[in-house]
């Protein structure tokens, strides 16, 4: 009775699968969810959706189709059988307002007048005890008090109960396609992994501490490893000023997380391309820079090199000696470019760009088939994939 659900999930672009929905309609016969909107988007989306980026996507998937189903007949007839309904209301309702109920002549008559007094109400009405409105003691309507009534066009009960959680949309910034923020950007990184045991042994090794105590006749032999920690060892390479400016924001968020997710991290700065020298720190970068040879020497070939730039300049600033619009350059970037691949086994390149607009030709191009095509957009999934190569 899902399927349309199923295949408007499938639409937006979150990859569940056909197993996934199944295990969904049985965790529905099995009452996990009942009768609550609420607690079936959260069961759903943890059917569903296995990473948290697809939430965003989710949670619109869930508006368009609930949405969609606006007559009440027509939601109690999709989403719950009738004699669903009369068992859960019999089981939850006191004896008093079983008797309250009853006093309107049964759930049947509740929902016989119910749909009269829709069809003879023209207007909205607040207050009272017998029209659909908001405020009173009828027992259809918004915001009342009537125990055994029908709520009609509230956007969430007095007590919190059935709020429309998914139209919040809380996790709009961690879709594929929006802009980058520190959380998901360090979640991006992650997947750029080498973990190590390093420094003193301070943690507890449960497993080797229960084998160890097993073969020394069940007295306690506790067994301590050093803490892990992620291990990658990273180098970056900013591009900074002219048509970079726009960008800071992202660079600095990428910069920040970068920080907190790599213990074994160095970083540069370079204006267009890259030369014969880079600097740290772009106060003083007329007087205090650091060879690029030096930096071939000081760092090994496993490093994992990330250049940040929109690769957007003149050709011959790459192809040509002295194209470099701040100096002159004996050689030409590009010839520097291809002595940083030659030594460091991994190279990308995150452009702030949208890919959209990448131009075909000229020096993104050229770029481009300099970094062996590594060349990655600066989206959540642009990352993932320039971390995922980077991994290899």
């Amino acid at each position: 009775m899902l399927i349309d659900f199923f295949l408007e999930v499938r639409r937006v672009g979150v990859p569940a699968s056909l197993r996934e929905f199944l295990d969904l309609l049985e965790a529905l016969q099995k009452r996990l969810a009942f009768a609550d909107v609420q607690e079936f988007y959260y069961l759903a989306r943890l059917c569903l959706v296995k990473d948290e980026r697809h939430f965003d996507k989710f949670d619109r998937a869930f508006q368009v189709y609930f949405q969609g189903i606006e007559d009440l007949d027509e939601l109690l007839e999709t989403l719950i059988p009738d004699e669903w309904l009369r068992k859960e209301f019999e089981k939850h309702l006191s004896a008093d307002e079983k008797a309250k109920i009853d006093s309107l002549g049964g759930l049947e008559e509740l929902i016989k007048t119910f749909q009269e007094r829709l069809k003879e109400q023209k207007e909205r009405h607040a207050g009272g005890n017998k029209w659909i409105g908001t405020g009173g003691t009828s027992p259809f309507g918004a915001y009342g008090y009537n125990p055994e009534g029908y709520r009609i066009g509230q956007d969430g009960g007095r007590q919190g109960r059935a709020v429309k959680v998914w139209e919040k949309r809380e996790f709009r910034d961690l879709d594929d396609s929006v802009t980058l923020g520190v959380r998901n950007i360090k979640l991006a990184l992650r997947r750029l992994r080498q973990f190590a045991r390093e420094g003193a042994a301070d943690q507890l090794d449960l497993e080797d501490t229960i084998r160890s105590t097993a073969r020394n006749a069940g007295y306690l032999d506790l067994k301590m490893v050093p803490e892990r920690h992620n291990a990658a060892k990273v180098l970056i390479f900013f591009d900074v000023g002219g048509s970079m400016d726009p960008h800071v924001q992202v660079c600095e968020e990428l910069f920040s997380a970068a920080r907190l997710e790599f213990k074994h991290m160095e970083y540069f700065y370079f204006h267009n391309f890259i030369y014969e020298s880079v600097w740290q720190h772009n106060l003083r970068r007329m007087n205090e820079t650091v060879d690029t040879r030096d930096i071939l020497h000081t760092y090994g070939p496993d490093y994992k090199v990330i250049f940040v730039g929109d690769a957007t300049m003149a050709p011959y600033e790459i192809t040509h000696p002295g194209g470099s619009i701040e100096h002159w350059n004996e050689e030409a970037g590009a010839t520097w470019f291809q002595r940083i691949t030659d030594h460091f086994d991994k190279v990308v390149w995150l452009n702030p760009l949208p890919e959209a607009f990448w131009n075909p030709g000229g020096s993104l191009a050229i770029t481009r088939q300099l970094v062996n095509d590594q060349m990655y957009p600066l989206t959540n999934e642009g990352l993932e994939s320039a971390m995922h190569e980077l991994s290899k």
